[in-house]
């Protein structure tokens, strides 16, 4: 059990790499009890040397959002050690990239079991115990895909959708019993959800070099590349705002972490869907077909 009662203890998925790596390691740092929850078993290990190294609370924990029985024994494990969950990060994710019409019908499945059911799998899983202590903090990683949709990312922005509607309708319950629930959405931050990305385009390989995409998917690509290339924000500066999130007294209920996030959400606001999709379209090089 958690030897010091006013250490809080915090529990992130996805967080033996890329921005739950970086919030790991900030609030260990911080001096809250972390654990950090991931399905590799190698990206594990090397986090808990990591830790020791740098003397800090932090233990890598084996789960799998996906998996029922994993998701139950890591939280029991968490449990065990340190006592009840004060703050969860639903950080796990990944992106597909791919047109609808291209895009199998098995890859959104598998989009949306990690983003959007892997998150309630989890959430589900903690928040009866921070309802009935009436305390608590969940932040639900978001993505500026969550307000505007790039083209070939139908999947991913559908599920982060997905995830500010879960994420309005949870804050909205869990607010007569103290829990606070806060959308973190992140825009172009360099992780290896990218490197993760390309791997799982490789079997639309043929689709994206010659299909009738092409042009759309080469566009899409290079704007991506380009996006990320020019900002200027790190998976550090994330974790800072992730920081913030749990430690303001009043929360807000979402943090932009990016300028562009911050755009697109005033764009949201103040600007009809024509003129949003005219932005994208000029943004991606997106043109009608010839005939």
């Amino acid at each position: 059990m958690n030897q010091n009662p006013a250490q809080k203890t915090v529990l992130i998925t996805g967080a033996t790499d890329g921005l739950g790596k970086a919030a790991a390691l900030l609030l260990a740092k911080r001096g809250y009890r972390v654990f950090a929850a991931g399905r590799s078993t190698a990206k594990r290990a090397q986090l808990d040397a990591l830790a020791r190294e740098l003397q800090i609370p932090l233990e890598a924990l084996a789960m799998d959002v996906c998996d029922d029985a994993s998701v139950r024994d890591a939280i029991a494990t968490v449990r065990a050690r340190a006592g009840e969950i004060d703050v969860l990060i639903n950080n796990a994710g990944m992106a597909y990239v791919g047109t609808v019409e291209d895009m199998e019908m098995e890859d959104y499945r598998r989009q949306f079991e990690t983003n959007f059911f892997g998150v309630i799998r989890v959430t589900q899983a903690v928040v009866p115990r921070m309802r009935e202590r009436r305390s608590g903090r969940i932040l639900m990683m978001s993505s500026v895909s969550g307000l505007v949709t790039p083209p070939a990312q139908g999947a991913y922005s559908a599920s982060k959708h997905a995830i500010e509607g879960l994420s309005n309708a949870l804050r909205l319950e869990m607010y007569p019993f103290g829990v606070k629930v806060i959308l973190i959405e992140p825009g172009y931050i360099v992780t290896n959800i990218q490197n993760i990305a390309e791997e799982l385009l490789r079997p639309y390989g043929e689709k994206i070099k010659s299909g009738p995409y092409a042009k759309i998917y080469a566009s899409t690509l290079a704007g991506s590349e380009a996006g990320r290339a020019k900002s200027g924000t790190t998976a550090e500066d994330c974790a800072q705002i992730m920081l913030k999130a749990i430690e303001a007294p009043n929360p807000k209920a979402r943090y932009g972490v990016t300028p562009l996030a911050t755009l697109v959400k005033w764009c949201k606001r103040l600007l009809p869907d024509s003129q949003i999709d005219a932005m994208i379209r000029r943004r991606y090089g997106i043109r009608r077909a010839e005939q």
